[in-house]
């Protein structure tokens, strides 16, 4: 797994500024960011591309907020100790 930061996320998914991401994840159409530092944030990249995949087959809004949903709860029961 790589965690890709800003830039990567926005080229792989074609967002065109930070401001558009953030207003997909507070629109619960986004994953929050993973804190990688004191100041810097980054997104698991399999759950970009999986959001993407979702997008390239049509999936409503309402199902790519299920997917968001359950990629979140996924983080926290897939924690390794």
């Amino acid at each position: 797994m790589q965690i890709l930061r800003m830039e990567s996320v926005k080229a792989v998914t074609g967002h065109k500024s930070h401001a558009s991401i953030y207003n997909a994840i507070k629109e619960g159409l986004f994953t929050r960011p993973v804190q990688i530092g004191r100041r810097s944030v980054g997104w698991p990249d399999y759950e970009v591309h999986a959001i993407c995949k979702a997008r390239v087959a049509g999936w409503t809004t309402e199902q790519v907020r299920a997917l968001i949903s359950q990629l979140h709860v996924e983080r926290l029961t897939a924690a390794v100790l």
